[in-house]
């Protein structure tokens, strides 16, 4: 594979586990070869992570994943979606490129440049996105080999109050929100979500961000492949923006282990 080496990290679980942990934004690393094309200086750049990394979300996931009865699979980025945002789409499909935030961003969480216009992305989707992609595939279809069924959990986090670049900065922002797909989210599957992250206060759905992530081989074709996306409110577990954990990570690694194995059960 041609991947960047350590660009993306598959860590195995059970064999018999359907469960895939989905981490795309956890990571603040921008490498090398890659910093040369963000205008940013080195204080705006690590500025612009603390805003947009989904902080400790990895964390949540491996903590999850040990407490678990059956271990879930992890697949986690391990560069920043500075470099890439593997859960964007590549091309005109995706709302995200009105505001310079397609695949490879060309402006910051502020709108400010982060790239020069006229950035060619395919460099960057060569190298880093369609790797990702392709593993993440492969994964997905070993799991519907292995059990019959596979199910993605999208671990997020975002801000307490809304940054520039939202499309839907109006919207309520509750404690967690619950994204989810008509035909990759079943009733059962937002069910035990629902119940899982009751003890970490309200819950919403598809507000203030929807749908959640399938590899575009399986998407809207294979129902046996479930889907949600969880997003957590960063005030309920750590300091904003880019601070250290706090005792909220505990609780919400228990109820992502609840969700879970309430999956798998």
């Amino acid at each position: 594979m041609t991947h960047a080496p350590a660009s993306f990290a598959l860590v195995a679980g059970a064999a018999a586990s359907p469960v895939i942990l989905h981490v795309p934004h956890s990571s603040r690393t921008v490498p090398a070869d890659v910093r040369p094309g963000i205008v940013l200086s080195d204080t705006e750049l690590e500025r612009e992570l603390d805003h947009m990394t989904d902080s400790h979300t990895a964390e949540i996931a491996e903590r999850a994943a040990e407490l678990a009865g059956l271990t879930p699979w992890r697949f986690v980025n391990r560069a920043s979606r500075l470099v890439v945002d593997p859960e964007r789409f590549p091309d005109e499909r995706e709302e995200m490129t009105a505001v310079g935030m397609g695949a490879v961003y060309t402006r910051t969480s502020h709108r400010e440049v982060l790239r020069p216009d006229g950035t060619d992305p395919e460099p960057l989707l060569e190298r880093y996105f369609r790797p990702y992609a392709r593993a993440m595939t492969e994964a997905v279809a070993d799991r519907l080999a292995a059990t019959g069924r596979a199910v993605i959990i999208d671990v997020h986090s975002y801000p307490t109050e809304p940054l520039p670049y939202e499309l839907h900065d109006e919207e309520p922002r509750p404690p967690v929100c619950l994204g989810t797909d008509a035909f990759h989210t079943p009733p059962g599957l937002l069910a035990a979500a629902r119940a899982a992250f009751a003890p970490c206060g309200e819950t919403g759905l598809d507000i203030p961000f929807g749908g959640t992530y399938v590899p575009l081989d399986f998407y809207g074709q294979r129902a046996e492949v479930g889907a949600l996306m969880v997003e957590i409110r960063r005030d309920t577990y750590m300091t904003e923006p880019g601070g250290p954990a706090g005792p909220g990570l505990s609780r919400l690694a228990e109820s992502l282990a609840a969700l879970v194995d309430s999956v798998t059960a």
